[in-house]
């Protein structure tokens, strides 16, 4: 079975995020870039079931711009066979939208076939949670959401999905779309051999114009600001003293 699995170059998660001083976005001058976290965990189970011998290879596909190669060759670096980069933007600052990313990956996973889609649950850059079940409804496809353990029997899968009021297990017919939470697994790092090996690994450059999809942006950012600080928290002595405060000067009660 064929395993595919979208990855996308974000700010690296331990980089704090500055917004530029026109308000016109997020400064991007000289920051660090990596893998989706999550993307990193679905590329980390892709190469566990071909461990198990449950998948025969793992594709890995990334959207966006040409510096995603870096981000393709950390997953080809980590276990993934080879890779496919659509550049469908030439500005950095340019994020491709989910439905447009989703009907990108629907003809690539037309033309690829694979068995099996796995995708992280959402992109920590816009958190957006929707490409995976868009694809699924492009798809036609069985879909199960933020799972936190995976199982693959035959032509079905067994997914524990992490909802509000618990955990749910499912089970999916494949093909499938599967998105993955942050409890699944722990991804391995890369080591220097395989880093070196990912150099030599096939990667596959289209654009979005060859699988006919436009990714012009439905969505307009009029304007972006940093989040409001905190204010400084306060004791208080007495169960009264919160009630008052809660009521007078939070407004809540």
């Amino acid at each position: 079975m064929k395993v595919l699995v979208p990855v996308k170059r974000v700010i690296d998660y331990n980089v704090k995020v500055r917004v530029k001083a026109d308000g016109s976005g997020v400064d991007l001058a000289n920051v660090k870039m990596s893998m989706n976290p999550f993307d990193e965990i679905a590329v980390e189970e892709a190469i566990r079931l071909k461990e198990k011998g449950t998948a025969s290879e793992i594709v890995v596909v990334s959207i966006g711009v040409k510096q995603a190669q870096e981000t393709l060759r950390t997953a080809l670096a980590m276990g993934a066979d080879r890779a496919i980069l659509v550049e469908a933007a030439s500005d950095v600052h340019t994020d491709i939208e989910p439905l447009a990313v989703a009907k990108i990956l629907a003809a690539v996973v037309k033309a690829e076939e694979p068995g099996l889609v796995l995708a992280g649950k959402q992109a920590i850059d816009n958190d957006m949670n929707a490409t995976g079940q868009m694809l699924s409804a492009l798809l036609g496809w069985s879909q199960a959401t933020f799972a936190s353990e995976l199982a693959v029997d035959g032509d079905s899968a067994t997914v524990t999905r992490e909802v509000d009021g618990g955990l749910q297990t499912i089970k999916v017919k494949l093909p499938a779309v599967v998105t993955v939470d942050l409890r699944l697994n722990e991804p391995r790092y890369a080591s220097l051999p395989n880093i070196m090996k990912a150099k030599k690994k096939p990667l596959e450059e289209k654009t979005a114009a060859d699988f006919g999809v436009d990714v012009t942006p439905r969505l307009t950012v009029v304007k972006t600001v940093e989040p409001a600080g905190r204010k400084a928290g306060v004791k208080v002595g007495s169960v009264d003293e919160l009630i008052a405060k809660l009521k007078d000067e939070a407004g809540v009660i």
